[in-house]
């Protein structure tokens, strides 16, 4: 069962009991994925590390699964705010296969199988303009929402505001950290 919940967290059924993790949480739980294949979190989780270190451990791909699970309003995916029409998971697949079939054209390896250095290359010219073999949405929109929701998984709580050294100064505070 997925549901969204405040504050980043994410409502999982375990044991028959309904529990809230966080992202991080969820991935350090091994918590199964419900839209996403194998082969797209492997993607999304090295597009997240090379678009900002942290973001696979902080959770990315658990994030990105859960919010394509639920209600379009509901969703705190970046895309949401971008007038792109739901549902949100074909834009995300499109992405990742695109990335993943730019690298297979240009390095014929998967995304996820390139060196830290390929994969930041790649990601450099995907910011800008579509790569050599990209074939989906624009990647500098791919690059824009991906970037941007792993800016939310690493720096959007409380503890992430610390790591930037900037006050978290919401209008209602969270009941816990996540």
């Amino acid at each position: 069962m997925l549901k969204a919940g405040g504050l980043g967290l994410l409502l999982y059924q375990i044991d028959g009991a309904e529990r809230w993790l966080s992202p991080r949480e969820a991935r350090a739980a091994a918590m199964p994925f419900s839209i996403l294949s194998a082969a797209e979190v492997e993607t999304l989780e090295a597009l997240g590390e090379a678009l900002l270190p942290g973001a696979r451990e902080r959770g990315i791909a658990h994030f990105v699964d859960h919010h394509l699970g639920v209600a379009a309003e509901d969703s705190l995916l970046t895309l949401r705010y971008l007038d792109v029409p739901p549902p949100y998971v074909a834009f995300y697949r499109a992405g990742l296969a695109a990335l993943d079939g730019a690298s297979r054209a240009q390095h014929e390896s998967a995304f996820h199988q390139l060196t830290p250095e390929a994969r930041e290359a790649l990601v450099g010219v995907m910011s800008r303009e579509n790569p050599s073999g990209w074939q989906g949405s624009p990647a500098p929109l791919v690059y824009f929402a991906l970037r941007s929701d792993a800016v939310d998984v690493v720096y959007g709580t409380v503890e992430g505001f610390e790591k930037l050294g900037i006050p978290y100064m919401a209008h209602i505070m969270p009941p816990t950290r996540w």
